[in-house]
């Protein structure tokens, strides 16, 4: 059940009390964790009033995501551009049409298609222009900016080589929060 997320929100089982069938295992139960990677990508860039979403929504655990993404964006002064994608040859056109609608920074929910296709995701964020905060650490490993990855324990990893390709200073405050910077 680990990549499942919320086994009730997306339907699985009826409570975690009394789950029914043969269910068992363990979960990460990352409620909020979706509107915290929105916050922290804020407050790297405060100017931001519009977010390229992208999402796979083919995925159960993506719904409620994009439910708690479209939540927190409106306290954040923030306009989420959400793209749905199907497949990895989606991606460019999502970035271009996240682009031509104003977008100014980069967020995915947490399915493994974006994990499988990071390079190609950082590459097109780098090719944009556009600050992406991630679900996980790969993705900044391989050149995104941020990351609040939620595995074992939460933990926010900046890229600061990245933010300085991207022309963007990550607040003292910021850095001071992460686990990991990397130079």
């Amino acid at each position: 059940m680990l990549p499942l997320g919320d086994p009730v929100g997306t339907g699985l089982v009826a409570s975690l009390a009394r789950p029914g069938g043969n269910v068992t295992g363990l979960t990460l139960m990352a409620t909020g964790i979706a509107a915290k990677r929105l916050e922290l990508l804020k407050e790297a860039v405060p100017s931001l009033s519009r977010v390229l979403v992208l999402s796979y929504l083919v995925d159960p655990i993506a719904a409620p995501q994009l439910k708690e993404l479209e939540s927190a964006a409106g306290s954040l002064g923030i306009k989420p551009l959400v793209h749905d994608i199907q497949t990895p040859s989606d991606l460019p056109a999502a970035f271009d049409a996240g682009v031509k609608d104003g977008a100014q920074g980069l967020l995915t929910t947490a399915e493994s298609i974006f994990v499988t296709e990071r390079k190609q995701m950082i590459e097109l964020g780098a090719q944009h222009r556009l600050p992406g905060m991630y679900p996980y650490r790969l993705m900044v490993d391989v050149g995104g900016l941020m990351a609040y990855d939620s595995y074992t324990r939460l933990e926010l990893i900046v890229n600061v080589k990245t933010a300085k390709a991207l022309g963007i200073s990550i607040p003292t405050s910021l850095l001071a929060q992460a686990d990991d910077v990397i130079e």
